[in-house]
């Protein structure tokens, strides 16, 4: 079936939901749907709709349909010396492959998000299989395309409550000559500082991350990635130990896919009853919060892994008195929100969008769980 016909399938399939005021979710690789909102209903099953529709590297974007494995558009760009440098995580185990508009729909942005910006900085344009059924296309090709409202950006972390997104078209830009990564041994409290300190300094900053490993060193790693001469002089100026490159790439990949030993599950071993992994989004030079757990931090100081037994009350209450929010990925109170309720304000906003995009409410409510 050629993906016209697709398309028309998927259009159909809408539209007899809506006159059946039955439900739909969007499916693709399923490789973060503990992020989605509960599935309701046949799913929308946009797998078939793959393949890269126009690649120009001398004009740096790249379209593809939905469907499209993320690790196929990645292998295209790296082919070109090219890249998404936000580090986009795939998740891709279990038998489940990320695609290019899950990536879009979830909004998530690996170790490069330090240095390089967000999914939604390098998000051009999108088309959209609305509630109606209908496909609306947003944005364009190059940077500077949008009159009025941004509705392609506004889908990036929609996880499909809009609709479904059936094309992305993406800014790409050159890999970076040169890479070192460096380590240094220090508490939570300096690293935090340290970090927003360098980057305020005009240093090749990609990517962050501290922990405290097996052995109890507080460790701090620093990704820098630019001209060569400019990565050589970031490393003699800031000291540290370099570590090989084989090592340094294995840890940010480990660390992009949360693979990395200290991602290990041990809400699943007996005694750690109650016990979740928790996504921090705070300002960057947020003190350490009071709570007990154990802590990584990326992104200088912005995103922060705590895997704790604390309730969900706790740590939303917590994140929200520090101007941030906190995400419940794994483990804990199943039965607890994934996202945090959110503001009237924006629950408001969020319901007059989705009234213009999808008047029948076929594809699920975003904040549905917190009524």
């Amino acid at each position: 079936m050629n993906s016209n016909a697709i398309l028309t399938a998927l259009q159909e399939q809408v539209r007899a939901a809506a006159a059946d005021g039955a439900r739909l979710h969007v499916r693709a690789g399923g490789s973060k749907i503990w992020l989605a909102p509960t599935a309701q209903g046949d799913a929308l099953d946009l797998r078939p709709l793959r393949g890269i529709l126009s690649y120009e590297p001398t004009e740096l974007f790249v379209s593809a349909r939905a469907g499209t494995p993320l690790a196929e558009l990645e292998a295209a760009l790296a082919e070109h010396g090219q890249c998404l440098p936000f580090d986009p995580p795939r998740f891709a185990r279990d038998g489940v492959q990320a695609t290019v508009g899950g990536m879009v729909a979830a909004g998530l942005s690996g170790p490069g998000r330090l240095g390089a910006g967000a999914v939604r900085d390098y998000v051009l344009g999108a088309s959209l299989l609305n509630g109606r059924g209908e496909l609306l296309a947003f944005g364009g090709q190059v940077m500077k395309n949008v009159a009025g409202f941004d509705v392609s950006r506004l889908l990036v972390g929609s996880l499909g409550s809009l609709g479904a997104i059936v094309e992305v078209t993406l800014k790409v830009v050159p890999q970076a000559p040169a890479e070192a990564t460096l380590r240094f041994e220090m508490s939570k409290e300096r690293a935090i500082e340290q970090v927003n300190a360098w980057c305020a300094q005009p240093l090749p900053i990609s990517a962050s991350a501290w922990w405290r490993d097996d052995d109890g060193r507080q460790l701090l790693q620093l990704r820098l990635r630019g001209a060569r001469a400019a990565v050589e002089a970031a490393v003699q100026r800031l000291g540290g130990e370099r570590l090989p490159d084989t090592q340094a790439d294995t840890f940010w990949q480990q660390l992009r896919e949360q693979t990395h030993p200290w991602f290990a599950p041990t809400w699943a071993q007996p005694g750690a009853a109650g016990e979740a992994l928790w996504r921090l989004v705070v300002p960057p030079t947020t003190p350490p919060l009071k709570l007990q757990g154990e802590l990584l931090v990326e992104w200088g100081g912005t995103q922060r892994w705590l895997k704790t037994a604390l309730p969900a009350a706790v740590m939303r209450e917590a994140a929200a008195a520090a101007g941030g929010q906190a995400i419940r990925v794994r483990g804990g109170d199943l039965s607890a929100p994934v996202l945090p309720p959110p503001s009237p304000v924006l629950e408001r906003l969020h319901a007059r969008v989705k009234q213009a995009f999808d008047p029948s409410g076929i594809y699920p409510q975003l904040f549905a769980s917190h009524h």
